[in-house]
């Protein structure tokens, strides 16, 4: 157990200080320093999950033949799709949790709170607290508003209808638990001023071509904009996880920052966990949303 979490660990330091490298000249100083053990304040240790592959019975097709970026592009584009309309037909439940960490590094305080989330017949999510919200924090706290702004983050930037939005750059090649992977850098072709639009780094799986990690932030005209106005959480580093051994789906989301006091600096952390996915045992065609698909380059 402690040799796969000092390897889980090592790959996780080794991921984010590689990704604050390429994001350096575009992203906040705030990605540096997520990456770096030596800052001040709580170490942050790897997420307690690994990204697996469900294998049946049937055998894994060989690795794809080397494939231009467009292409690449296009085929993740498409599975964007089709794992934004599953993700609408499963129920699943869903974990806040905001820490507060004192001088010493130590977690001073903390709020939780489990949802179960379900689609109406209409296709809107319906969100269900099962477990009631606990919270010791001393200084921050989560309003209704905060909560209802985490849940209309969009699960996936990248569908074939906002690609045209954004400029993808292929930087490189990575591992993601195992996972061989290509890095894309993503960044928008213009700005809007009310809608926020990534800015950050994906992680693509080399041998299937989806999207298994993203590591960025949503910004506007106005600059970085923070899901929750009353905190700094700006950049977020999402893990998904493979459900029935077809569809990648977002499974841990964390951000760390500090938030300055009158008379003190602190540190806090949100972190946020999707689990229990199960499918709708019959789901209308027309009860989910279906994004327009370009034509492929």
């Amino acid at each position: 157990m402690n040799t796969e979490r000092l390897r889980a660990r090592s790959q996780f330091c080794a991921v984010t200080a590689r990704a604050a490298l390429f994001l350096g000249g575009f992203l906040a100083p705030g990605l540096a320093t997520l990456a770096q053990d030596s800052t001040p304040g709580p170490v942050a240790p790897p997420p307690e999950h690994r990204v697996t592959r469900s294998i049946g019975t049937e055998p894994e097709p060989e690795a794809p033949p080397s494939l231009p970026p467009e292409e690449i592009i296009w085929h993740f584009s498409q599975k964007e799709d089709e794992y934004l309309i599953a993700r609408s037909r499963h129920t699943f439940r869903k974990s806040i949790r905001l820490q507060e960490f004192g001088p010493d590094g130590k977690l001073s305080g903390e709020f939780f709170r489990v949802t179960e989330t379900a689609p109406r017949p209409d296709g809107r999510p319906l969100v269900k607290v099962i477990e009631k919200p606990q919270s010791t924090l001393q200084h921050a706290f989560l309003a209704p508003e905060d909560l209802e702004a985490l849940e209309r983050v969009p699960a996936y930037p990248l569908t074939t209808s906002q690609l045209p939005k954004y400029n993808l750059k292929y930087i490189g090649k990575e591992q993601v638990d195992e996972i061989d992977c290509y890095i894309f850098q993503v960044k928008p072709k213009m700005l809007e001023r009310t809608h926020g639009l990534f800015d950050g780094v994906i992680w693509v799986d080399a041998k299937y071509l989806e999207v298994v990690k993203t590591y960025g932030k949503w910004v506007t005209e106005q600059g970085d904009a923070p899901i929750l106005t009353q905190y700094p959480f700006a950049l977020f580093e999402t893990y998904r996880e493979n459900v029935g051994g077809k569809y990648w789906f977002p499974n841990y989301a964390r951000s760390d920052d500090t938030l300055h006091l009158k008379d003190q600096d602190l540190n806090i952390r949100l972190v946020i966990r999707w689990s229990d996915f199960k499918p709708l045992p019959s789901a209308s065609p027309t009860a989910a949303p279906t994004p327009s698909s370009p034509a492929k380059p």
